[in-house]
């Protein structure tokens, strides 16, 4: 096997491979176009990767928006997620098509919290929106942005995406 930036393929899958079947780890740098349309595409569930104290990883899934080269969603300071990514702030978040095609996004970086009541009502109306409808999204950003609830924003240090990986 030949290694190539943290992606191991196979040599004799080398050059066999089509190119929409290699995952990608272009857009190190920020979120490109087709990885932000993607993420923004409709309701697609985030599947939040963080670390417990005990050092086991966890997978918590997420509702989220994309804002200013961004992942955001919010969460209550006294979850699981909140209290780790306060102990360790380096979290993978991955977002998949689960119909054919297929194709996934998988971001790597550092979260961030606040507690801003404007940001955070403001978050929490945009998620309601995009996951419950717009005439549900001042109902959803009443019940979760409130005191006790954080903002989440993932920098992204690494991107890998697979787009159409069944044709």
């Amino acid at each position: 096997m030949s290694t190539s930036k943290h992606l191991r393929v196979p040599t004799t899958m080398q050059g066999v491979l089509p190119s929409h079947l290699r995952p990608s780890l272009r857009g190190m740098d920020g979120l490109s176009e087709d990885v932000i349309a993607f993420l923004s595409d409709g309701t697609r569930t985030g599947k939040l990767g963080y670390v417990a104290a005990d050092g086991r990883p966890l997978v918590a899934p997420v509702w989220f928006i994309v804002d200013r080269n961004q992942l955001v969603f919010n969460t209550a300071k006294q979850t699981a997620k909140a209290r780790a990514l306060s102990r360790d702030s380096r979290v993978v978040m991955c977002v998949d098509d689960q119909h054919p095609p297929y194709s996934f996004v998988q971001i790597q970086g550092t979260a961030s919290t606040s507690e801003d009541p404007d940001e955070l009502l403001d978050t929490a109306t945009r998620i309601g929106g995009r996951y419950m409808g717009a005439d549900r999204a001042e109902e959803y950003g009443r019940r979760n942005g409130v005191p006790g609830e954080l903002i989440v924003r993932i920098t992204p240090t690494k991107v890998v995406k697979g787009f159409d990986i069944a044709e």
